[in-house]
């Protein structure tokens, strides 16, 4: 159990049978009735924010996730094998548990894989990965001056924006958070 005067943000806490990490506190103490903290906590499941108000010094079981590096190995059909690199054990991941992570998987990354007891709750993939560009419009000479972008298919089959200067086998930086080109490799 933790106390809600103990929250900081990263703390992952146990609420109604989901796992909630916080995002934002605050210790609010009115001029009149009795202090309380607001945070604004985020459902590792689903994603969901949510904005909740515990009394001071209330008590809420804290939820213990464990976090592990894996390899993603391959896909297979609609799982994505991966292992962890401790034990070597294989454990078999579903789309909706790696999220929009997706489309930036590439063979042998290494990724996080949050665990709550024995059951995987959520995927963390590296905030930016090297992927090449297999298809794309060649540029065309006097288009670089406009500064627009030209879609671009990379390995694993998503699509980006890029500049027009990039061309098939080019290596790029891309962020996976926003799924942005950053800059060629």
């Amino acid at each position: 159990m933790i106390s809600s005067n103990d929250f900081k943000t990263g703390v992952t806490i146990e609420l109604d049978g989901d796992v909630f990490v916080i995002v934002e506190f605050q210790h609010v103490k009115p001029g009149k009735g009795a202090a309380f903290v607001r945070t604004k906590m985020k459902n590792v499941k689903t994603g969901a924010v949510v904005e909740r108000k515990f009394n001071a010094g209330e008590k809420v079981p804290k939820a213990h996730v464990e976090r592990r590096d894996m390899q993603y190995l391959y896909k297979d059909g609609d799982h994505f094998v991966v292992m962890d690199n401790e034990n070597y054990e294989q454990t078999s991941l579903t789309g909706e548990q790696i999220g929009d992570g997706v489309k930036w998987l590439k063979e042998n990354m290494i990724i996080s894989v949050l665990f709550f007891g024995a059951k995987v709750i959520g995927v963390d993939i590296p905030n930016s990965v090297q992927l090449t560009v297999t298809a794309t419009e060649p540029g065309v000479k006097g288009d670089t001056a406009t500064g627009g972008t030209k879609p671009a298919t990379v390995e694993t089959g998503a699509i980006v924006q890029v500049p027009f200067f990039v061309n098939e086998g080019d290596v790029l930086i891309i962020d996976t958070r926003t799924g942005v080109y950053v800059q060629r490799a």
